[in-house]
């Protein structure tokens, strides 16, 4: 039986669904891959309901760009972005030219990609080791990875760190919260779904009708609980 996926029923329909891509102010990301020094002057500090950070609007002199706003930058501060930059807090600086422990976000998965990695407010990762072909940075997972020389990062600590002290109290909060980024919200589990939903819906009782472990050769309708699973069951002592 044909099963509608998931990335099918986003692209149109109800609200439930429906990608509200075109309400977001902008992408932030590094300005293009350049080894030329650039410098530019940040004009606002805006709000974007698609990010959890403030956005920094950063003017250079051809255009303006939008970057993650580090903890205590302010209207008016003239940041660099390239080689020679200065190590301060929102400067744009190739990672083997960045001291060991500095405080860095917004990494580059390989060079001038605009970053892809330790973006949302209040995070940040340190750079724990360098070498001649790879720099060794350990992210907020605690867990290292290691970076091309030539990949660029931002100086400095997210601001917006206290946005998850404050409780959603209702589930309605919470709605309004997923729905602005785009996230599919309520997630109902597959036992619950019709058969025609999900492969392990059904009517009535909770017990799947079938296995769990999935095939990696499964069609997409039925990929669904483990993937290809290398054992299942109570790991015996």
């Amino acid at each position: 039986m044909g099963k509608n996926l998931i990335q099918q029923r986003r692209g149109k329909g109800s609200s439930t669904f429906r990608v509200r891509s075109f309400t977001s102010i902008g992408e932030a990301k590094h300005l293009s891959y350049s080894k030329e020094t650039k410098s530019g002057e940040v004009v606002d500090i805006v709000h974007s309901h698609m990010h959890s950070a403030p956005l920094a609007k950063v003017r250079y002199d051809d255009q303006v760009m939008l970057m993650q706003a580090p903890d205590g930058l302010k209207v008016g501060t003239i940041l660099e972005t390239g080689p020679k930059a200065q190590i301060e807090i929102g400067n744009t600086v190739p990672l083997k030219d960045i001291p060991e422990g500095t405080d860095v976000y917004n990494i580059e998965g390989s060079p001038g990609d605009g970053g892809k990695f330790v973006r949302s407010a209040g995070s940040s990762a340190k750079i724990t080791s360098k070498f001649q072909d790879r720099i060794v940075i350990m992210l907020p997972s605690k867990k290292e990875r290691s970076f091309s020389p030539e990949c660029r990062a931002s100086i400095g600590i997210i601001s917006g760190a206290g946005r998850l002290e404050k409780p959603l109290l209702k589930a309605g909060k919470s709605y309004h919260k997923m729905k602005a980024r785009n996230k599919y919200y309520p997630q109902v589990e597959g036992v619950s779904m019709n058969a025609v939903a999900h492969p392990f819906g059904s009517k009535g009782s909770r017990t799947k009708g079938r296995p769990t472990q999935a095939s990696r050769n499964a069609p997409p309708g039925r990929k669904v609980g483990k993937i290809a699973p290398r054992r299942t069951g109570r790991r015996s002592r």
